[in-house]
């Protein structure tokens, strides 16, 4: 499924240790908090804080902003990862 960067996310949660997007189309974006530095020191009341915009999401408690695209490129903000690591997870619902 193709995942045009205009389409708004529908929830964005925290989730046995992953920030899960499940967005209007019915693809899903998750990553793991410990993949960005900010977010792993959040606690799971600041890490459910989640504010959504057309293109991304920001948690205003931490201070951290990611895009949808980055997030679906791999790019989880903070803690870079080496290459053959940065695949996202994609689900269908």
């Amino acid at each position: 499924m193709k995942i045009h960067w205009t389409d708004a996310s529908l929830i964005a949660c925290f989730r046995d240790g992953e920030i899960v997007i499940c967005m209007k189309i019915g693809a899903e974006l998750r990553f793991p908090v410990a993949k960005n530095l900010r977010l792993a020191k959040g606690t799971a009341k600041q890490l459910n804080n989640i504010e959504i915009s057309p293109f991304g999401i920001h948690w205003p408690d931490l201070d951290e902003d990611l895009s949808f695209r980055g997030i679906a490129d791999g790019d989880y903000g903070q803690l870079r990862t080496k290459s053959d690591d940065r695949i996202p997870s994609f689900g269908v619902q």
